[in-house]
């Protein structure tokens, strides 16, 4: 019986580890088939087609239709021109609107056209200043619909000489919808700013760059020698980058321990990154992790590691939702970008188009339909921008009898106009680290460090993990009923 049984468990064994082989050998025959029928079509349009082709048109066309299969929107091949795009934002600047977009590859699932996304806008940038906010739709470009576009192609067009100008059509909500033009400008990637809120140290940390963790560094530093005594990392509306960066930047403020893992369909290339023992920010430091729906990437990492870790509370709203990493490789002067991995946070989840939830949610007044017809008529009317540029140094007082005016005529929230002018102001000057008077997010998190009762709070979060779980129980439960 002894032998019957080992034989058994030997033959099922051998099985198993016979069919990856097996399979393994029908991808690898089905690899060279389909190569050699490439190859063949290939060349069969180089000696038939009516005219002459470029090969280099034929090679760059199967390039950019193979990535674009794969239905993934962060793989894809790259042009030498975008090569050498993505070169200079690496290195820090380039000429462009200043805004970081979306495309879906396909229909939307409400069945709108796939229009451009607007993730975030840089600060301070063109795009910024006109008042582009995450989750608007670019619909044209230039009198161009942008559905049937390419995101190479909406990034030609975006990107380019500074100072020609760019005429965007936007779109707002369900029925707002408006004209922008923005001339483009040399774009530098910046990285991190800021300042005290009384005892309070706050750092807006803008994207992931090379330099992002030496310029985050030399801010604590700053904040340091002002005695700050809790702290608030702003993450808002803040894209992403390096995944190095981000590692860097959760090492400021976690003593050792997991960062953040990546997992590949290679085992042997699955990556843990683990904070240092020692910490920048003291352990005692209370945290609070501003997030909103412009948090993407990098972010996501930094704020799921330091929720996760129980290090920081987060305010505001769910974030992005982008749980991949993305690799570029070169091809001669051409390249591709490819998704190689997701990423996970400590907790062992992945965000990806989930993102992650605040432990505290603030939303700003969102308008309704009938403000949003309204609005049309005040941006058509160019009120703000008037009276902006007629008061350039107009202070509280004028704004809000400015807003009681608009009230009246337009019946639009008095709080969404008195937050419309203020972010023309902040537009038509060098913006203000932050703005404790208007940003209900910011007052949120500033109430909670100075009420004293955050280390309850932090006794009620729960990490990703926890909250996943919550919800497949949830779900369950509703269907069991």
């Amino acid at each position: 019986m002894v032998w019957i049984v080992a034989i058994l468990i030997l033959s099922v064994i051998f099985i198993f580890a016979s069919v990856p082989r097996m399979y393994a050998q029908g991808n690898d025959q089905d690899s060279k088939k389909y190569t050699s029928v490439i190859q063949n079509v290939f060349d069969f349009i180089q000696k038939r087609y009516v005219e002459d082709v470029d090969p280099k048109i034929l090679y760059e066309g199967a390039m950019s239709g193979m990535f674009k299969a794969l239905g993934d929107p962060y793989t894809a091949f790259l042009p030498e021109s975008e090569m050498s795009d993505l070169n200079d934002t690496t290195h820090g600047n380039f000429g462009g609107v200043g805004l970081y977009i979306t495309k879906p590859t396909a229909a939307r699932p409400d069945g709108r056209p796939p229009y451009v996304e607007v993730a975030s806008p840089m600060e301070d940038t063109p795009g910024w200043r006109a008042g582009i906010n995450p989750g608007d739709l670019i619909v044209e470009i230039n009198d161009e619909s942008t559905d049937a576009l390419s995101m190479d192609e909406v990034l030609n067009r975006l990107r380019g000489t500074p100072g020609v100008e760019v005429k965007l059509l936007i779109r707002r909500g369900e029925k707002l919808e408006f004209p922008i033009t923005l001339t483009r400008a040399i774009i530098e990637v910046p990285t991190v700013k800021h300042d005290m809120i009384g005892s309070i140290g706050y750092l807006k940390l803008l994207t992931f760059t090379p330099m992002s963790v030496d310029r985050t560094k030399e801010a604590l530093d700053d904040l340091k020698g002002k005695n700050y005594t809790s702290f608030i990392l702003d993450l808002r509306n803040n894209y992403g980058g390096l995944l190095t960066s981000a590692v860097g930047i959760s090492d400021l403020f976690l003593e050792g321990g997991v960062v953040v893992s990546t997992k590949s369909r290679i085992s042997s290339e699955n990556q843990v990154f683990t904070a240092r023992r020692s910490t920048v920010v003291p352990s005692n430091i209370p945290i609070i992790v501003l997030i909103n729906r412009g948090s993407a990437s990098a972010s996501e990492i930094v704020a799921g590691a330091l929720k996760d870790r129980g290090r920081a509370f987060l305010v505001g709203e769910k974030s992005y939702g982008k749980g991949s990493v993305q690799q570029v490789y070169p091809l001669e002067q051409s390249g591709f970008r490819i998704t190689t991995a997701r990423y996970y946070t400590p907790s062992d989840v992945n965000i990806d188009k989930i993102g992650i939830p605040p432990d505290r949610e603030v939303l700003f007044p969102e308008f309704s339909d009938d403000e949003a017809e309204k609005l049309n008529g005040l941006i058509t009317d160019n009120r703000i921008p008037a009276f902006v540029e007629a008061n350039p140094n107009a202070n509280s007082e004028a704004v809000n009898a400015f807003a009681r005016e608009l009230n009246s005529e337009y019946k639009i929230d008095l709080s969404l106009l008195r937050r419309l002018i203020r972010n023309e102001q902040n537009r038509t000057a060098i913006a203000p680290v932050y703005d404790l008077e208007y940003d209900v997010q910011l007052q949120e998190a500033v109430n909670i460090l100075k009420n004293g009762n955050y280390g309850q709070l932090m006794q009620t979060t729960k990490t990703l993990r926890e909250l996943q779980n919550e919800a497949v129980l949830e779900d369950d439960t509703a269907l069991a009923s």
